[in-house]
């Protein structure tokens, strides 16, 4: 079993269905007490996002990197960030590891492809669903046709997950937008649609959409698993 290294905290809340899936996926595959080989460095998401919002991308990736770094000093053989939009800064990791980072679109396309589905929508912060870095690894690596809300809908997403679900807050009503939201690109063509910040499937799941949902935590989750059990 390889060793995983976990960059969570963004928010915690969502970082915890990756340590409960990728143990449950080790004691399933290998029985008796086994669980998963894990290291977790955990960022102080105040920080993060500050950075973010002040769009200092390059100071936040400087703070991935050496994350990642210390994880793979410690023994993980490949990185796991935790969330969507941080994978902004995957290029900016990558050169300094001799290990490998888990794209989390990746797993989330091959989910989709398995489906069978061409056209799909995107959720997630605004600068997962605006910047070009998730949609572009999508249409260019697996041929996907990627959709985003318009722009008062991609606000209310965004702030719906900065000031509630990273808090521990789900309001009925801002359920009720999301599924609005998802019914609008299901008439725009939609043939499914991405969970593609890690705390949206603390609000909504499969019952509120008309059309296939990816949650992309639990499909990074267990794509990190099948990772670490593959050589067993």
């Amino acid at each position: 079993m390889k060793t995983i290294g976990l960059i969570g905290g963004m928010s915690w809340q969502s970082t915890i269905p990756y340590y409960q899936i990728l143990n449950e996926s080790a004691a399933e595959q290998l029985g008796g007490l086994h669980s998963a080989k894990l290291l977790l460095w955990n960022m102080d998401f105040e920080e993060i996002a500050s950075l973010q919002r002040q769009n200092r991308w390059q100071e936040a990736g400087a703070v991935m990197a050496a994350a990642a770094v210390k994880l793979q000093q410690a023994g993980a053989d490949a990185i796991v960030i935790c969330t969507n939009t941080m994978h902004k800064l995957v290029p900016d990791m990558l050169p300094e590891l001799q290990i490998p980072i888990l794209h989390i679109a990746d797993a989330t396309a091959m989910a989709i492809q398995q489906a069978g589905l061409r056209k799909v929508a995107l959720l997630g912060t605004r600068f997962t669903m605006e910047d070009s870095f998730y949609v572009s690894h999508l249409r260019e690596h697996y041929g996907l046709e990627v959709i985003v809300p318009d722009a008062a809908a991609r606000q209310i997403v965004h702030d719906v997950i900065f000031n509630e679900l990273c808090v521990g807050v789900e309001k009925e009503s801002s359920r009720a937008q999301y599924r609005e939201i998802m019914a609008a690109l299901v008439q725009q063509g939609a043939e499914g649609i991405i969970f593609g910040c890690t705390e949206i499937p603390l609000l909504v799941d499969q019952s509120d959409a008309a059309v296939p949902v990816f949650d992309t935590t639990t499909l990074h989750a267990t794509y990190a698993a099948k990772w670490a059990l593959a050589s067993i």
